[in-house]
């Protein structure tokens, strides 16, 4: 089962916790697996969050959720300014610092981590997580009736 959705967001730190609560919805429906579930919308609110930190000033921006039967793909979209995500990958915070460890915890909770940023035209967080399920014989069903 292909299911793609799209989120258009406000770049208000207050549509972190809707585009959260939409992906976790969509993943349950379809039986990813709870502890799969969390890793994905953790490292999606951290990338959330580097956006509305990070990028230049935008009145919005696009949550994307791609799930096929064994891996889910996010993207979260700046469509202002973007940001140096170089910069970004190349700092390594110290312990005790209270910011800049999402990065670290992006990559530990998912697969895939790739920035893409274009020039006043926006960055591109990519996150990629192959999916478990909670029950894997809802996964071979959907299989067999294709």
């Amino acid at each position: 089962m292909d299911i793609s959705l799209a989120l258009t967001l406000p770049r208000d730190e207050q549509t972190v916790p809707v585009a959260r609560h939409i992906v976790r919805n969509a993943m349950e429906q379809v039986g990813v697996a709870e502890a799969c579930v969390y890793d994905v919308e953790l490292a999606l609110s951290e990338a959330c969050t580097n956006v509305l930190l990070h990028s230049g000033p935008g009145d919005q921006f696009v949550v994307r959720l791609d799930l096929e039967d064994r891996l889910g793909l996010i993207r979260v979209i700046d469509v202002g300014h973007g940001f140096d995500s170089t910069k970004l990958q190349s700092e390594d915070p110290a312990l005790e610092d209270e910011r800049g460890r999402g990065l670290g915890l992006m990559q530990a909770l998912v697969d895939r981590v790739d920035f893409t940023s274009r020039a006043e035209a926006g960055t591109i967080v990519t996150l990629e997580k192959v999916l478990t399920y909670a029950d894997e014989r809802l996964l071979a069903g959907r299989r067999k009736q294709v």
